[in-house]
């Protein structure tokens, strides 16, 4: 259970910072699971990357009918000229979605857990249901940007309800690329809305004109291994490239409240996991 103080820090900033709210065995398990996923991975089955900054890389198919899959997409920089790994598989995967929560036990079983539940109940959502999960690995050296961007671009509710769960599976600090928030200042309406036409075309649509946050005024989340960050739909975030030598492993879940109306628009139409 949050605490009054938690749950009024939260609607005040956008996001509330969980230190340590799970235990490093937990985190082993989340990481060995994802390490065997990769393991059983053919990287000959696709060339799919993953990327914010161009979203001509987030248009195939591959991508957009993985709502219900449990998918290997590679880091940008992960293939040389003629389209070869730079390196092992294992330190070029970028991430893997989006349907771990339903689909493999170890990451279904800790998406469904009371500790989960508790808190997504205490932050306003009545009906908490799961629509995407995400284990991103930001591999050393080539851990690419994630643009400033909000979540609810990409899972628009009427009215908007989605939560972040970020959950650092190893530490993060600002060499290996941490998560980083919009520090202080009133809320940002929403910039962009993500849309999926019915032939699967996509368009990243600006909603209005205000500036991103400046990089250097944003708050680094600088933590430790098994911290939980819980953010809002319209909290601008974003994370640096990773140049260090040490990876930044985190588990993600978004959730929206399913009494509100889930944009037929949205990217991701597979059925969610209530919880």
């Amino acid at each position: 259970m949050l605490t009054t103080e938690q749950i009024k820090s939260y609607q005040q900033t956008g996001y509330l910072v969980l230190e340590q709210y799970f235990s490093s065995e937990s985190m082993s398990l989340l990481k060995n699971a994802a390490n065997e996923i990769v393991a059983d991975f053919d990287p000959n089955s696709t060339r799919t990357v993953f990327s914010t900054e161009d979203h001509s890389k987030t248009r195939d198919d591959y991508f957009l009918s993985s709502g219900d899959k449990v998918r290997c997409f590679f880091e940008e920089d992960a293939f040389n000229e003629e389209g070869a790994l730079n390196q092992d598989k294992s330190l070029s995967i970028n991430k893997i979605g989006h349907a771990l929560h339903q689909l493999d036990p170890v990451f279904k079983e800790f998406s469904h857990s009371d500790k989960i539940t508790d808190i997504a109940l205490d932050l306003g959502l009545a009906r908490p249901q799961i629509h995407q999960s995400m284990y991103i690995f930001k591999q050393p050296k080539i851990g690419g940007v994630i643009r400033w961007h909000q979540d609810a671009s990409y899972f628009f509710t009427s009215p908007i309800s989605v939560i972040t769960f970020w959950l650092a599976v190893e530490d993060a600090s600002l060499l290996n690329g941490c998560l980083q928030v919009q520090s202080g200042g009133a809320a940002m309406p929403l910039k962009e809305q993500f849309l999926r036409y019915p032939d699967d075309s996509t368009e990243l649509r600006t909603l209005h004109n205000m500036p991103w946050p400046d990089d250097d005024s944003a708050k680094p989340l600088e933590v430790k291994k098994g911290t939980l960050v819980v953010f809002n739909g319209l909290l601008p975030h974003f994370s640096a490239p990773n140049l260090s030598d040490k990876s930044r492993h985190a588990f993600t879940l978004h959730m929206t409240c399913a009494n509100t109306d889930y944009a037929k628009e949205n990217w991701l139409q597979a059925e969610p996991s209530l919880l």
